[in-house]
C-alpha cells in the first residue's frame, strides 16, 4: 500500500468492520464516523471497533456521539466543508446540538428524496478533490 501512496501518508491503520446487519448492507467506515476537524469526529460508538476507537482517542480526538435514535436518520453522516464547518441532514437535532457545543458551525438540508431513499447522506453526495486543512 505504501508503494501506491508514497510519502502522502504517514501511517495506515486497517479497521475491521462489524457484521452489523449482514453482507447485504453497505457498511463502511463512514457508516459510523465522520471527521469534522483534526481533533473532532462525529461517531456512532456502538459500531466502532474498539482498537480503532482507542487509536483515535490516543491521537487526541474528541467525539460527538450520535444517539441511537439518530443513527438510522444518517446523523453520523456529516460532511466537513472546512474545519468545524459542516453539513448534515435535518432531523438530527441532538447530534446537531452536540456539534455546535463542540464549536462547529452546522448547516442542514432536507434530504427526504435525495438522501433517505438511497441511504446516502452529505458525504455520499460529494466527490472531494481537495480539502483545506
Amino acid at each position: 500500500m505504501h508503494v501506491l501512496l508514497g510519502d502522502s501518508v504517514d501511517e495506515i491503520f486497517p479497521v475491521q468492520l462489524p457484521y452489523w446487519t449482514g453482507p447485504q448492507d453497505c457498511l463502511h467506515l463512514l457508516s459510523f464516523i465522520s471527521i469534522v476537524d483534526q481533533d473532532l469526529a462525529v461517531v456512532y460508538s456502538r459500531l466502532m471497533p474498539v482498537p480503532f476507537r482507542e487509536w483515535l482517542l490516543e491521537r487526541g480526538f474528541n467525539f460527538v456521539e450520535v444517539p441511537d435514535e439518530e443513527y438510522d436518520s444518517l446523523g453520523c453522516n456529516v460532511l466537513a466543508v472546512a474545519p468545524r464547518k459542516c453539513v448534515m441532514l435535518a432531523g438530527n437535532p441532538i447530534t446537531k446540538k452536540r456539534l455546535e457545543e463542540a464549536g462547529a458551525q452546522v448547516w442542514t438540508y432536507e434530504g427526504n428524496d435525495i438522501s433517505f431513499k438511497g441511504t446516502g447522506g452529505p458525504t455520499c453526495l460529494t466527490r472531494p478533490i481537495w480539502r483545506a486543512g
